[in-house]
């Protein structure tokens, strides 16, 4: 952790909606004029798309069914540590990002000059001067292995959970909808992933400082037919704070401000789905002011 150059993790699985917490804090960054490093976790993949294929192959020919991009093997958690590590200790570091799709890589490829295809790398490359504080979004910010410790580095970690039948639906929906994957498909994907799931995504939860958890007040009993992603107001956030006092937490503050949320435990808040955006502002503001004051001092 470094008070001088803070490190912010936001923490999920495919389909969690790490994307919504991301946008979040872009608003707070935005506002309290705070120049972000964005790191993206895909960008940390050990490979391409096209040699991930080729290891999957390779992987169930040896008769391994679970090889994916949720472990060890398919990711670079020593190149993330490091990064986390550099940063901290005097604001650099390497970055690169990977090219979701051909708007990505014609971005980058106006950028750097280069012929990259959706799918591939860009090359590393240093992170810009004077910024603020370093944010991650993916898929393991706060991991942990027998030899790498990524949470010890970061300042502010935060948890994207929904409950699991919820996410199953969430990614089944964005992976047809935007990628044009078989429902077949995706439950395949998601079975394979399963095993690395429990070991390496479900632990950071434990890391973090504080999980917005969203849960469904519809039946999501059977995820692989659900023909609708249950809507906001179908819904309530879960929101675990694992120390109050450090994030400055003012339960009846927040209370007040939002219509119809209570207490369902010393440190946990229940939030109606619709008020989950304004919910992470109150909450995630003061913790964001306070890194800033540290790094100020």
């Amino acid at each position: 952790m470094s008070k001088k150059h803070p490190i912010v993790a936001v923490t999920g699985s495919s389909g969690a909606g790490t994307t919504t917490v991301k946008r979040a804090f872009e608003h707070i960054f935005r506002r309290e004029k705070i120049t972000p490093v964005v790191i993206e976790g895909d960008s940390f993949h050990r490979y391409n798309r096209v040699e991930m294929r080729e290891a999957m192959k390779q992987a169930a020919d040896a008769g391994n069914d679970h090889f994916s991009h949720f472990g060890a093997d398919a990711n670079l958690f020593d190149k993330l540590e490091d990064l986390f590590r550099t940063y901290g200790k005097n604001g650099g570091g390497k970055k690169r990002y990977y090219l979701h799709s051909d708007e990505e890589a014609a971005e980058h490829n106006a950028r750097l000059s280069t012929s990259l295809k959706p799918g591939e790398f860009t090359p590393w490359e240093d992170i810009p001067d004077s910024t603020d504080l370093l944010f991650y979004e993916g898929l393991h910010g706060l991991v942990k292995t027998d030899s790498v410790n990524v949470a010890q580095h970061v300042d502010l970690g935060v948890g994207v959970v929904p409950i699991v039948n919820l996410e199953w639906i969430q990614k089944i929906h964005r992976d047809n909808a935007e990628r044009g994957y078989s429902a077949e498909a995706i439950v395949d994907t998601i079975l394979r992933r399963m095993p690395d799931y429990v070991h390496y995504v479900t632990p950071q939860f434990s890391e973090t400082d504080v999980n917005f958890q969203r849960v469904s007040l519809v039946d999501t009993s059977n995820p692989f037919i659900a023909r609708d992603i249950p809507t906001p107001d179908e819904s309530f956030v879960v929101i675990r704070l694992r120390d109050p006092k450090k994030a400055r937490a003012d339960f009846p503050y927040l209370l007040a401000m939002i219509p119809g949320s209570f207490m369902s435990r010393y440190n946990t808040i229940v939030v109606p789905g619709g008020k989950m955006s304004y919910a992470m502002d109150l909450i995630l503001t003061p913790m964001i002011h306070e890194l800033i004051e540290k790094r100020g001092k």
